[in-house]
């Protein structure tokens, strides 16, 4: 096991021109697409990224198409080269250390299995390229298939073309523990599963991650397998992380408007154009009356933008009416309901604004009506107009 820390990463390319004029480069190089351009030309994958990953834990990396995670879970396998900074392994530096000498599991999005390999071969090929005695190879598979628990063993017998999505992952998961490895890398290995086999196959990592206690890095754009799998997760946007923290820490105590808008099923409202006048917020033609310190931390930022979660609207009604907030008024778009919650989720427009708000099950809604809600004003962000960091 290892404590892995990332020192200000940094990794470049230079775009390079199809006869059409379009970029044209590898399947990896995908994650620089939405990166900044730089004064020298080149396109940014990881622009100083610096990262500790404790020993035992588990970072979940999530962001956007193009932010720069697989190229980040490369540069830590040692895959990609010609980037700058230093990648160490406890106080071990890797940077010129090559994959196979860095102990590490893998697991892809697509499998990756040997196609001629019955599950067993699979599981044997990295004890014969290493030259370990049979015996000692037979009880890791042993042991690996016990771990992996009940109807793993049937899988070994066959070859990866005769086994559903799900049996290939489990191959695939039990590959990379076989090695017994210092470090698993998870590359969005659920991605090609249908919903039910995502649910069972992130019940398994999970638990194999908490049995083995084996430090982990594991890249998703699912936020439920962020919340579910992460010990830490980090956000990022081209080439940047963004925040790093709980997963319960960047819902509450979001870092900018981007965190805000990323995490959460809907995402944070986020209301721009929003002004202080004395203690009270101006949006519109709505107000918010603001308490305690609210006023003198806001003071030094003449534009603003304010986050309301949808979960937190009161739909309009007597009880709201002695309600401090936000309140903002909308024909309703679209109606999505949510009947194991027992609630719906309400999209509204008022002229250039959209928004969301979830109301109860029960209440009578159809598209075109115009409601009011009212999100408390002590459930509300208030973020800085220019640069979007998070002010309270």
């Amino acid at each position: 096991m290892s404590t892995i820390r990332l020192e200000n990463i940094t990794r470049t390319f230079a775009p390079t021109k199809s006869p059409l004029g379009k970029s044209e480069q590898a399947i990896e190089d995908i994650e620089i697409t939405s990166a900044p351009p730089r004064t020298d030309g080149l396109v940014a994958a990881l622009d100083q990224v610096s990262l500790t990953i404790p020993d035992g834990k588990t970072l979940v990396i999530l962001g956007p198409s193009g932010c720069g995670k697989s190229t980040l879970l490369r540069v830590v396998c040692g895959l990609e080269s010609g980037y700058s900074g230093h990648v160490y392994y406890d106080d071990r530096c890797m940077d010129d250390r090559p994959p196979k000498d860095r102990h590490i599991g893998m697991v892809f999005q697509n499998y990756a299995l040997y196609p001629h390999f019955e599950g067993h071969g699979n599981l044997s090929f990295f004890f014969r390229v290493r030259k370990v005695a049979d015996e000692e190879a037979e009880e890791r598979i042993r042991i690996t298939s016990e771990i992996m628990g009940i109807g793993f063993k049937q899988l070994l017998a066959r070859k990866p073309g005769t086994l559903s999505g799900g049996q290939q992952q489990r191959v695939a998961i039990a590959r990379a523990i076989v090695r017994n490895p210092d470090l698993f890398l998870f590359d969005e290995p659920l991605s090609n599963l249908d919903a039910k086999l995502r649910v069972q196959t992130r019940t398994e990592i999970k638990r194999l991650l908490r049995r083995f206690g084996i430090t982990a890095i594991y890249v998703t754009h699912d936020q439920v397998e962020a919340m579910a799998l992460g010990d830490l997760v980090a956000v990022m946007r081209s080439g940047q992380v963004e925040q790093l923290g709980t997963f319960q820490e960047l819902m509450t105590e979001p870092a900018n408007t981007f965190v805000a808008g990323f995490l959460g099923t809907p995402p944070m409202n986020l209301f721009e154009g929003a002004s202080l006048a004395g203690d009270t917020v101006s949006l519109g033609g709505s107000s918010v009356s603001l308490s305690d310190e609210r006023p003198n931390q806001l003071l030094s930022h003449p534009h603003l933008t304010i986050g309301a979660r949808p979960e937190d609207a009161i739909l309009g009604d007597s009880d709201s009416a002695h309600l401090s907030g936000l309140s903002i008024g909308g024909d309703v778009l679209v109606i999505e309901p949510d009947f194991a919650r027992q609630n719906r989720l309400v999209y509204l427009q008022n002229g250039d604004l959209n928004f969301a708000a979830q109301v109860p099950l029960d209440i009578p809604l159809n598209i075109g009506n115009t409601i009011e809600v009212t999100f408390p004003e002590e459930s509300l962000f208030y973020f800085d107009g220019h640069s979007g960091e998070r002010i309270c």
